[in-house]
């Protein structure tokens, strides 16, 4: 009989302790979203602050395979109304979920820039254009690391039916006065990127012998740019703006073995791909 109350006084005892353990709550005190408008004269002006969380993983590449991370995405904009463009800042950092956030994030991405987005839990991509011209910077999202820059939105496809296995493909259209002088080059139109969500895995040169065709076709203002990509072919097309009236420029790139195969690309007389390295 001993034995017996023993036992159920030991039950009880369990059972009481469980009921009166709490369930790990973490509060994040930087959870604050607002705006704000000035209307002091002459100029009007919005300022608007966002704070958006996001649960990634498991199977974060470069982390541990069971790890899941949570983002904490702040975007920060202000903007005088009726004048073109923006001033915009972006950060973006990391803990293991169920880390406080007063410690150190595992990474913080601060960038001019606003809407980060994730792609397949793999990559982080934040929207760089705040003027004129649309581009876009694409981050590691398991150590925060710059992947590369692309001047059309991020083309994604599987190349492996079997096995969900991600590539992301971007358009890089140098600028005038570009840092590497190779760019510089005036039969330059822009280059290609190839990468993995840890790597890039190849880079390709785009170049046309004629020079004042290739100015027009790297120029932000006079062509606009698309890149599709179904995992087994990669399609740039360039078309001029309007008033010209010129057909598109279609460029096809095989991707063959989880590589460019550029000796098999198609392209217009004239224009090259040659490989690129930074």
């Amino acid at each position: 009989m001993k034995g017996v109350l023993f036992t159920a006084v030991l039950i009880l005892s369990v059972a009481t302790t469980a009921c009166t353990q709490q369930p790990q709550q973490l509060t994040d005190p930087q959870a604050v979203s607002s705006i704000r408008y000035s209307n002091d004269s002459p100029s009007k002006t919005i300022e608007i602050q966002n704070v958006t969380y996001e649960v990634a993983g498991p199977g974060i590449p470069g982390r541990p395979k069971d790890e899941m991370l949570v983002l904490r995405k702040k975007s920060a904009t202000k903007q005088v109304v009726d004048e073109v463009g923006a001033e915009a800042s972006t950060t973006v950092e990391a803990w293991p979920l169920g880390t406080d956030f007063k410690d150190k994030p595992v990474y913080s991405i601060m960038t001019s820039g606003v809407d980060p987005v994730t792609l397949n839990g793999e990559i982080v991509v934040i929207s760089r254009g705040l003027e004129d011209v649309e581009w876009w910077s694409v981050y590691k999202i398991g150590t925060g690391e710059p992947l590369f820059d692309t001047y059309v939105p991020v083309a994604r496809s599987s190349i492996s039916r079997e096995i969900r296995t991600m590539r992301y493909v971007g358009l890089e259209v140098p600028p005038d006065g570009a840092t590497d002088a190779r760019l510089n080059a005036a039969n330059v139109i822009a280059v290609l990127t190839y990468a993995s969500a840890e790597r890039v895995l190849r880079e390709a040169l785009i170049t046309n012998d004629d020079t004042k065709a290739a100015q027009i076709m790297r120029s932000y203002f006079d062509a606009t740019r698309t890149v599709d990509f179904d995992g087994k072919r990669i399609r740039i097309t360039i078309r001029e703006n309007y008033p010209s009236t010129a057909k598109a420029v279609t460029i096809d790139v095989p991707v063959t073995n989880d590589d460019l195969e550029l000796r098999r690309s198609l392209t217009p007389a004239g224009i090259h791909l040659t490989a690129w390295k930074r």
